[in-house]
């Protein structure tokens, strides 16, 4: 029984991998972006119904500039590296909704909100590049497709173990308890840390995406800095965190910026 199983998730992984044209890796992909995008495209409009849209404002023109500039990036990159038409289906939207919450987030393909909380942190342009670079990238390396596959990839294994301990009669309460030690586990030693990476891979790639638009990378880290001053010296330990610390951060940043630069300066753009 354990051989089949593993057969199965073997299959699963091997047929349900895509290479992303960026980074080179194999990802998971166990629902395609031709499924992911739509659902994305009506939430993205029920939220934009459902809240206040702020249009032809010096704020809103901003955020629109530099969404512009960050996607022609885009397409300059993806051409760069051989998939003129990876973003086809991509349908690049930029809004402002009056929030203060201190966020701004990119949906697969390509929808994108800032909220007003974060304008007083990124202090300009180049801040609002620092942050909309790192959610298009969240989008372009297609992390909630790899979220939405690896829920399904622990769910999987869930339902696996219950099977087998069922065949090999385990006490229902042994079950129970086995159950909540395998979730537990799978989200500490995976979840977290593929959360983590992700968040990683969307600062270093939406690092070069802004410098490939003319925006210069030295200003990430210190847009961080502000963060982490607003945020102070707590928060959650990053071993139990979704995201990196902000020292980790604004340290992978620094160390990011000449390849950023570089990368800019084989298409074109010199700082």
């Amino acid at each position: 029984m354990k051989k089949i199983i593993t057969l199965i998730i073997t299959i699963v992984l091997f047929f349900g991998c895509v290479t992303d044209p960026l980074t080179g890796k194999s990802t998971m992909a166990f629902v395609p972006n031709s499924q992911l995008f739509p659902m994305a495209f009506t939430e993205y409009q029920t939220f934009l119904n459902e809240n206040k849209v702020i249009v032809g404002t010096p704020d809103a023109q901003v955020i629109t500039r530099v969404g512009k500039r960050l996607t022609e990036a885009a397409e300059k990159w993806y051409v760069s590296v051989g998939e003129p038409n990876y973003l086809k289906d991509y349908r690049w939207e930029y809004n402002l909704v009056e929030d203060n919450t201190i966020n701004a987030w990119c949906m697969p393909g390509g929808k994108i909100v800032f909220y007003t909380g974060i304008l007083p942190i990124t202090q300009g342009e180049a801040g609002v590049a620092v942050v909309m670079g790192h959610e298009i990238c969240h989008a372009l390396l297609n992390h909630g497709q790899q979220r939405v596959s690896a829920g399904m990839l622990q769910e999987g294994g869930m339902v696996a173990a219950s099977v087998l301990m069922q065949i090999l009669g385990v006490s229902p309460e042994v079950q129970a308890l086995g159950m909540l030690g395998y979730q537990a586990g799978t989200t500490l030693a995976g979840t977290l840390p593929f959360s983590r990476n992700n968040e990683s891979e969307a600062d270093r790639f939406g690092l070069t995406l802004m410098a490939i638009a003319g925006y210069n990378p030295e200003e990430a880290a210190p847009f961080w800095e502000r963060m982490s001053a607003l945020s102070g010296s707590g928060g959650t330990p990053q071993f139990l965190s979704t995201h990196p610390s902000d020292s980790t951060r604004i340290r992978q940043l620094r160390g990011w910026v000449p390849e950023a630069k570089q990368k800019a300066a084989e298409l074109g753009v010199v700082y």
